[in-house]
Formats: structure tokens, C-alpha cells, sequence
């Protein structure tokens, strides 16, 4: 029961930012619609190598602001998305405190984002597959 009360949170959270497409196993998505406000509301956490939603597709030419946060823990991570051919450049640590990231995406396509983090001798936090994608859609 403990342990379902923050997924419900959460999932309510996500209701009142857009819907949930169909997924592919292992695959969380969220596709972002304008708010009252005109702009693309997206919540993302990260926890142990995941994103969740790990693909979020938004509209070109409409802001989008990202909150993105981690689960409280030992390991540092970062939030990176470069698509600099549609004006999009993010590079930032993460805490448990949620952090808001503004953009408006000018360009269709997909774009990556991962966490860039690695611990010497280790595979990095990407390589254990804490990555993600950005749709940006005409």
C-alpha cells in the first residue's frame, strides 16, 4: 500500500499535463499538449539508470518546460539534451528538488537525452540505460 501511494501521486501529476500514448514494453511515453498557459508541461524523474516517461513527444514552435528531478539517492545525475539544430541545449545536474528547463523546439525530429554521469571503471548511467527521447512533431 506505502509503496503505491507515490505512484499514484505521481500519475496524477502526469494527468494534468497532457495523455499517455500506447507503449512498447519497457517504454514509457508522454505526449505534452499546450496548457491554458500556451506552454508543453512535462514532468520527468529519474531514479536508478531510468527516465520516466523515457519518450515525451511535443509540438515544434510551442515552449516546453521540463520538470525534471531524481529520486533522492547516493548517485549523482545530469539531464543533457543537445539538439542544437532545433534550438535545444541542456545540460544539467539533477537533485531531488525538481528543476524546471524551458525551451521551444524549432525543428521536427528526434532527439536524445540521457544522463551523462559515469563512475570511474563503470559503465556510464546512459550504458545502463538511463536515456530517453524527445519527438518534436510539426
Amino acid at each position: 500500500m506505502k509503496a503505491s501511494v507515490p505512484c499514484l501521486v505521481f500519475c496524477l501529476g502526469l494527468a494534468g499535463y497532457g495523455h499517455a500514448d500506447v507503449a512498447q514494453p519497457g517504454e514509457t511515453v508522454y505526449r505534452a499538449s499546450p496548457a491554458a498557459d500556451g506552454v508543453q508541461h512535462v514532468r520527468i524523474e529519474g531514479g536508478a539508470y531510468f527516465f520516466k516517461p523515457n519518450r515525451v513527444v511535443v509540438k515544434s514552435n510551442v515552449p516546453v518546460e521540463l520538470t525534471v528531478s531524481v529520486a533522492r539517492s547516493m548517485v549523482p545525475h545530469s539531464f543533457v539534451l543537445q539538439a542544437p539544430e532545433a534550438g535545444i541545449a541542456v545540460d544539467e545536474d539533477l537533485s531531488s528538488e525538481p528543476k524546471k528547463i524551458r525551451f521551444t523546439p524549432t525543428a521536427a525530429g528526434s532527439y536524445p537525452f540521457y544522463c551523462r554521469n559515469r563512475l570511474l571503471f563503470f559503465e556510464s548511467h546512459r550504458e545502463k540505460g538511463m536515456e530517453g527521447v524527445l519527438d518534436v512533431v510539426e
